[in-house]
């Protein structure tokens, strides 16, 4: 949008989640909205929905679960410190999704990959122990 052009008072969801940054596409963002993955205000909305400012929305991204209000509206994709203005994630969510990024840390720490290829000797014998799980 240029300067001399009014900030609309609604903009389509798919759009907002586009231009907001979470997600690539708008068509990404339409299939999210479609199967569920997207809630304003407590309900399914279809993606030509409306958003207006002060309008809550639950967002399912992956294994993360974003609860935001909106504060701006936008049908521009800019820079991510301008898309970070458009919403306001509430503190309670910001909080759950630092704790599932650390248990999911914590279940990565006790696997360590090997630093090398097995050499010929290794390979040998893993293929004679076979699956030793299915035992």
């Amino acid at each position: 949008m240029t300067e001399t052009q009014q900030v609309p008072a609604t903009i389509r969801l798919d759009v907002w989640l586009w231009a907001a940054r979470f997600f690539k596409t708008r068509s990404l963002a339409k299939h999210a909205v479609e199967t569920g993955k997207v809630e304003v205000d407590g309900q399914r909305p279809k993606s030509s929905r409306a958003v207006r400012v002060g309008d809550a929305l639950r967002v399912q991204r992956g294994d993360e679960v974003f609860e935001i209000g909106v504060r701006g509206l936008s049908d521009t994709r800019g820079p991510a410190p301008v898309a970070q203005a458009l919403y306001q994630e509430t503190e309670a969510s910001r909080r759950a999704r630092e704790e599932q990024r650390l248990q999911r840390a914590a279940a990565r720490d006790g696997y360590l990959p090997p630093e090398h290829r097995p050499d010929k000797r290794a390979r040998r014998l893993i293929r004679a122990l076979g699956d030793i799980d299915a035992l």
